[in-house]
């Protein structure tokens, strides 16, 4: 009768776990613990056939993969553990993997104001990523980033008090040239006045303050033609419109220790609200950044 019974229990241990997985949207952010716990079942992270993750890719900065059930249809559980003193928002970037360990997509999820002391659960539904059909194999933890909840960077949502949304995109790089755009987009019912430049300021993966690189005015001042260079010129951005600056960089090792400061602490003007911006600069051992003037939409960034 127990070897009989087997095969049943499994199949609703195997129902149950998919429909817990189906009900967080990959991708979206997470704002509060799910009421049941561990959404994946506590089933034990999978490994893949020739690369399995080893503790590193399992567990990062504060963020645990819990649960994984593959295949196109699967979802894996995370969660995320705050011991800071005072909210953070993660970021975090997972690795999708196939039997043989190559890694078949990537995903983000944002998980929102988790509270020191707080644990928050999360979800990936596969089905949504981009490896499609193919059959996901394992889960890993490539990147995890965290902020201050106050401070975060946000391209859609809710409008910010402020009334502006500020971030920083991925960039171009070309040849060891790196150019990343910090963009403020007014989202409120005001307009809003820039003149001059981004205030920066560099932070490092344990966000402590980096110091010795110099922040120098005008794209130029590192490269030509890359559109982060003119005259500081005084805009006007109304709502429904934005504004860029860009970071102009080049990540040449030389001599010293290769720089890395993953944050940037961007005010769009003096007195503004702080923002910390992610923009990964790897600034080798130049040690020096420069910021362009605010340009309206318009004028598009141009690629090194």
């Amino acid at each position: 009768m127990r070897s009989a019974l087997l095969p049943l229990i499994a199949a609703l241990a195997g129902a149950l776990f998919l429909t817990a997985c189906g009900t967080e949207q990959a991708g979206g952010p997470i704002a509060s613990p799910s009421p049941s716990g561990d959404p994946c079942g506590g089933q034990s992270p999978s490994t893949a056939a020739a690369s399995p993750p080893g503790p590193a890719d399992a567990e990062h900065d504060g963020v645990r993969i819990t649960g994984f059930g593959g295949g196109s249809q699967g979802c894996a559980a995370f969660k995320v553990t705050h011991t800071g003193a005072e909210p953070f928002t993660y970021m975090i970037t997972f690795d999708l993997l196939s039997d043989a360990g190559t890694v078949l997509d990537n995903t983000e999820r944002t998980v929102e104001r988790v509270a020191p002391g707080r644990t928050v659960w999360g979800t990936l539904r596969l089905s949504e990523s981009a490896a499609g059909s193919r059959n996901v194999s394992g889960v890993r933890i490539a990147k995890v980033r965290s902020v201050p909840a106050d401070e975060a960077p946000y391209t859609h949502g809710p409008c910010p008090e402020s009334g502006l949304r500020v971030y920083a995109d991925d960039g171009d790089a070309a040849m060891g040239l790196r150019v990343v755009s910090v963009h403020v987009e007014n989202c409120g019912t005001r307009p809003y006045a820039l003149h001059g430049y981004p205030e920066v300021r560099l932070y490092d993966e344990e966000h402590e303050p980096v110091e010795g690189v110099r922040i120098l005015r005008d794209g130029s001042s590192v490269a030509g033609a890359t559109g982060a260079d003119g005259p500081a010129l005084p805009i006007v951005v109304g709502p429904g419109e934005s504004a860029w600056a860009g970071l102009v960089w080049r990540n040449t090792v030389q001599a010293g220790t290769p720089v890395h400061a993953p944050y940037a602490r961007v005010r769009v003007k003096s007195g503004a609200d702080r923002v910390m911006a992610v923009p990964e600069l790897d600034l080798g051992t130049t040690g020096k950044l420069a910021v362009g003037p605010w340009k309206k939409r318009e004028e598009a960034p141009a690629s090194p």
